[in-house]
């Protein structure tokens, strides 16, 4: 299985993991499963630092490559289709971000985790995580 983490449930993966349900937590400590982080959560997260909505203990230049070697995460890149089928979802969501998510679970046949409830009405493969 490849698991595509929301950006939310990376986070409280490294910060907060009691956060996440039990499945949540076996699917990522399953050393058979690989987990990607979106180039777009990686986005994400350094404009809510950069605004000062999300608190770090390091900037995301050195915070996002560190944790996502240390917990053997891969990188997923948004593609040219990624973002055009993003555009063409329908508008259950608003937030471009999560909108992007859906768009490469779908092309790249993944299944996303998240505790976003807007994201699990998508017609994706997706594993509710709290």
């Amino acid at each position: 299985m490849r698991i595509l983490l929301d950006t939310h449930c990376w986070l409280w993966a490294i910060e907060e993991p009691g956060r996440l349900n039990d499945r949540a937590v076996s699917i990522l400590e399953n050393e058979e499963i690989d987990a990607f982080l979106s180039a777009a959560s990686a986005w994400e997260i350094a404009i809510k630092y950069g605004q000062g909505r999300l608190k770090l203990s390091e900037p995301p230049v050195s915070f996002i490559p560190s944790r996502l070697a240390r917990d053997g995460y891969a990188v997923l890149p948004i593609h040219l289709a990624h973002a055009i089928e993003a555009g063409g979802l329908p508008p259950l969501h608003r937030d471009p971000f999560d909108r992007i998510l859906v768009a490469q679970a779908r092309i790249e046949e993944m299944t996303i985790l998240t505790a976003d409830p807007k994201i699990l009405a998508y017609d994706v493969e997706a594993i509710r995580a709290a």
